[in-house]
């Protein structure tokens, strides 16, 4: 932020006038004073004056050496004050640099008495930054002009009191903040990218910290001045919510068929895990596949800020049709629905992670492409780049998670009694044993650590420890899960404009896509 001054410029219509005045105060200050007798004097004098940034008072007419000298009440009225500025973003104040001595003294060479006229009142403080021609300029708008911003990134390596020095500020004033509240303290643990905003006012007194948590969410640390406590607020603001219907047509790959309709990436994987259980997307995906996803978009001040929940979806694969509906029942539990109220969660995903190609399925006398012995493949290697995400099929627990010369990185997870899953080959591994996952949760990443000729995972399915071909085995799992009948009703209800739209809206751009 360039520093604000209010001096009047050189070039200004009542430069003159301003000019004289300044040499009437001269005048008056020291009735003996005279212009300096030489060119050299009469430079320094100018500079002085230049530099100064002294603003006088504008009143209704202007000033007399007679008016001058009526009263001491007279002359206060009269006394010029300098309009001091903060320094631009990340430079700190002059002298308050980790010196609690001069919290109360925030300029070199003296108080702050002997920069700025203390008898000023707000009125006289507010007629230097408000226009005094415009009578209806109000004191809060004129205080609010004398604030300055400073926004201060979190670095790497920084801790808070490195962050409030580069504004200025000593260690006094982080002791004030943290011990304020939890969420004060909770300000020692900021990360890098993180930011925090100082707003600071005409008398250089911190008197606001904010914390923005997200561009919805801000934490507000205030105090009417220099002696009084901080007060936390948390503010948070509701963005305007748009549900918006956009369709596809699949011609080369789904994310890419999706990028081109300006369906985001996250919305695309949202859509892919709703539909997991039912399409498998490495395996199933062909190109001619249409889909239609409704979901919303957030706006703030009238922008778009995000993507927010999917409301309905619809896929057509290989000329079948499936529909997925949100649903909120009536003890709260939240789930995506078909239009007979058959929830698309099944117990497992198709596939453990999205978007690659299968180099090499379920085979029980596959050649080894390293030992090239005949050896039994059992289970699937999907080829995907180094670091792809990898999801747990199902819910369950870790039964490993470890290093082997022949498996690299693998986990594996049991799911109830009876089914266990594998993942092996893997570059990171973010589960442990012993901890409980969730169906879609990463586990890992995609790597090339064991017995590998590139990265893929390998991905194993066990039923009573028997191997079974992960991409059939699904189908003679049980089945999934309907809505309970006393929620049926509700839900048909909940669904109908949503489902008469969607049907619109993926009609009018098939016909559009065949033309």
């Amino acid at each position: 932020m360039a520093e604000q001054r209010h001096a009047v410029p050189f070039n200004s219509p009542s430069a003159n006038s301003t000019w004289r005045q300044r040499w009437l105060r001269l005048r008056q200050i020291r009735p003996s004073a005279r212009l300096p007798a030489t060119l050299g004097g009469l430079s320094l004098c100018l500079l002085v004056l230049a530099f100064s940034s002294i603003t006088p008072f504008k009143n209704s007419s202007s000033p007399s050496l007679k008016d001058n000298a009526a009263g001491t009440a007279n002359e206060k009225s009269q006394r010029e004050t300098i309009s001091l500025s903060l320094p631009a973003i990340g430079s700190p104040f002059s002298a308050i640099k980790n010196n609690d001595d001069q919290l109360s003294n925030p300029l070199n060479g003296g108080s702050l008495a002997e920069h700025v006229n203390t008898n000023t009142d707000l009125n006289s403080q507010a007629s230097l930054h408000a226009n005094p021609e415009d009578s209806n300029g109000s004191l809060a708008e004129a205080a609010a002009e004398d604030h300055q911003r400073f926004i201060q990134p979190i670095k790497p390596g920084d801790n808070l009191s490195m962050v409030f020095d580069r504004v200025g500020l000593s260690a006094r004033e982080v002791l004030n903040v943290v011990n304020s509240s939890t969420e004060g303290k909770a300000l020692t643990r900021m990360f890098p990218g993180e930011s925090l905003e100082f707003v600071i006012n005409e008398r250089k007194v911190l008197i606001e910290v904010i914390r923005r948590k997200s561009l919805l969410e801000s934490i507000h640390f205030t105090r009417s001045d220099e002696q009084a406590p901080f007060i936390v607020t948390t503010l948070t603001r509701q963005p305007d919510i748009r549900v918006v219907y956009r369709s596809a047509k699949v011609n080369d790959s789904l994310s890419m068929s999706a990028e081109r309709a300006n369906i985001s990436p996250s919305t695309t994987m949202n859509m892919a895990n709703i539909f997991g259980g039912v399409i498998d997307f490495v395996l199933d995906v062909r190109n001619g596949d249409q889909f239609t996803v409704a979901y919303e978009e957030h706006f703030l001040d009238g922008e778009k800020i995000d993507e927010g929940t999917i409301i309905a979806a619809q896929y057509v694969n290989r000329g079948k049709t499936y529909n997925a509906y949100r649903y909120t029942d009536p003890d709260g539990d939240i789930g995506y629905y078909n239009e007979d109220g058959i929830s698309m969660r099944k117990a497992f995903l198709r596939a453990p992670l999205d978007f690659t190609r299968v180099s090499s399925r379920f085979n029980m006398r596959r050649l080894h492409p390293i030992t090239k012995q005949v050896k039994p493949h059992r289970g699937i290697d999907y080829a995907a780049p180094t670091g792809t995400p990898i999801f747990s099929t199902g819910d369950g627990s870790v039964i490993a998670s470890n290093y082997n010369n022949a498996n690299g990185h693998y986990i594996f997870i049991r799911h109830g009694e009876s089914y266990i899953t594998k993942y092996l080959h893997l570059h990171k591994r973010f589960a442990k044993k012993g901890q409980r996952v969730k169906q879609g949760q990463i586990i890992g990443q995609v790597g090339s650590t064991g017995f590998s000729t590139g990265p893929h995972l390998h991905y194993e399915f066990l039923v009573n420890g028997v191997h079974r071909n992960p991409s059939t085995i699904l189908k003679k799992l049980p089945k999934a899960k309907r809505l309970k009948s006393a929620f049926k009703s509700d839900f048909m209800a909940s669904i109908a404009s949503t489902q008469m739209q969607l049907a619109s809206n993926s009609s009018a751009f098939k016909l559009a896509s065949n033309q």
